[in-house]
C-alpha cells in the first residue's frame, strides 16, 4: 500500500516515520513538501512530528496554513486516511481537521519518556490490530501536548467514540483532559495522536506495539478494521 508522508521546514521526525512506514509496508512514502498544491494518491497521508516553523506563535499554526494543506483538506473530505504525530495532531487541530487544541504541558516542561496507553476504541481504521482496552507502551517527546476542548465538543468525542487512546495507569505525561492521547474526526478517518508509535515498531526497538497502528492504517491486516 502507498503513502506520503507530508514535510515542513523544523521537523526532525520525519526519517523516523518515513523509515517506519517503509518497513512496515513494504516500500518507500511518497515525501511532500509543504508548498506543494497538489497530493499524490496514495492510501495514506502522514505528518509526523517535531518543531515546524520552531512553533512560533503556536505548535502547528504556521505550518497549518501552508499550501499542502488545502491539498490535504480535499483528502480528508474523499475519506483518504491521514495520520498526524505530535506536532502532526497540533497541525490538524491547527488546521481544524480535529477539534480541541494542544496546549503547554500542564508541568511547563518538555517531556520526554515512555507512556502507557489504553485502547479506548478499537473499531477504527487505525486500531484494528489491537483489542479494546488494550494496554501498550508508545514514547512521547512534547512539550504541547495537553490537549483540551470545550465540554460540548468533549461530550461529543466521548459519545461518538471518537477518543482512541488515553493515557493509562497514571502516566499522563501532559496534563490532556480525561487522559485523551489521541482522537480521530467524525468521519473516522483523521488520527491525531501525541505519542510516537514510529518508535516503537520492531525488536530493535525494545517492542513493537505501535507497529499494528500502521498495519492497520495501511490495510495490512488479515481482518479489515471494522
Amino acid at each position: 500500500m502507498n503513502s506520503a508522508v507530508l514535510l515542513f521546514p523544523g521537523l526532525n521526525r520525519d526519517r523516523d516515520m518515513i523509515a517506519a512506514l517503509t518497513r512496515i509496508g513494504g516500500k518507500a512514502p511518497h515525501p511532500v513538501w509543504h508548498t506543494e498544491t497538489e497530493l499524490p494518491d496514495v492510501d495514506l497521508y502522514v505528518i509526523p512530528g517535531g518543531f515546524s516553523y520552531g512553533d512560533y506563535l503556536r505548535a502547528g499554526a504556521i505550518a497549518a496554513r501552508s499550501p499542502v494543506m488545502a491539498a490535504l483538506r480535499q483528502k480528508a473530505e474523499a475519506g483518504k486516511r491521514i495520520i498526524g504525530v505530535c506536532n502532526g495532531f497540533q497541525i490538524l487541530t491547527e488546521a481544524q481537521l480535529l477539534p480541541g487544541s494542544l496546549m503547554r504541558n500542564a508541568s511547563l516542561h518538555f517531556v520526554s519518556r515512555e507512556v502507557l496507553l489504553e485502547v479506548a476504541n478499537a473499531s477504527t481504521a487505525f486500531t484494528g490490530g489491537y483489542t479494546q482496552g488494550q494496554i501498550i507502551r508508545c514514547p512521547v517527546a512534547h512539550h504541547d501536548g495537553n490537549y483540551f476542548a470545550d465540554e460540548k465538543t468533549l461530550k461529543t468525542l466521548e459519545d461518538k467514540g471518537q477518543v482512541v487512546f488515553r493515557y493509562a495507569n497514571g502516566t499522563n505525561p501532559n496534563g490532556s483532559i480525561n487522559d485523551i492521547a489521541g482522537i480521530v474526526n467524525a468521519a473516522g478517518n483523521v488520527l491525531g495522536l501525541m505519542p510516537h508509535p514510529e518508535n516503537l515498531i520492531e525488536p530493535a526497538h525494545g517492542g513493537m506495539d505501535g507497529r499494528p497502528l500502521f498495519e492497520a492504517a495501511l490495510g495490512l491486516l488479515s481482518r479489515p478494521a471494522a
